[in-house]
């Protein structure tokens, strides 16, 4: 059995401290889609924390919140970079590449039908609504 393209098997802590690239120029869209809006939300949950948490510590706060957030996204970056993880959305991209999406005019009639399906669906419900609301109200059931 080879170990050729087997990736390294180091922990995540490990992986932390590393500052390198892993497989650097595959699935880049993938993991900086991933990387941008893990990012996004660690600055945004940063950004809350010292509205909210940190509101009272007007000196300190924000610098607490700036140091969250830089430690946050270093380790949404190290995420993508992480073997296990940066394999895996690799595999994304390369699988993505293979769908096959709908045309314009495909993509319209498909959202018409489903949400004419929808719009019927809805009805029906709420005309079994109406009659079992009128039904137990007849037999008294319901007394509003």
């Amino acid at each position: 059995m080879s170990t050729v393209n087997q990736p390294k098997s180091d922990g995540f802590i490990s992986s932390l401290f590393s500052f390198g690239f892993y497989k650097k120029n595959q699935g880049r869209i993938a993991r900086q889609l991933v990387g941008g809006a893990g990012a996004a939300v660690v600055v945004l949950l940063c950004w809350s924390m010292s509205l909210t948490l940190l509101a009272d510590a007007r000196r300190v706060g924000p610098a607490i919140s700036a140091l969250i957030a830089v430690v946050g996204v270093w380790v949404v970056f190290r995420c993508v970079n992480w073997p296990q993880f940066a394999d895996f959305l690799i595999d994304v991209q390369h699988e993505m590449a293979k769908v096959s999406w709908p045309t314009w005019p495909q993509l319209k009639r498909s959202t018409a039908v489903v949400l004419c399906a929808m719009g019927m669906l809805s009805a029906v419900l709420f005309s079994y609504d109406v009659v079992w609301h009128w039904l137990l109200r007849l037999i008294q059931v319901l007394q509003f």
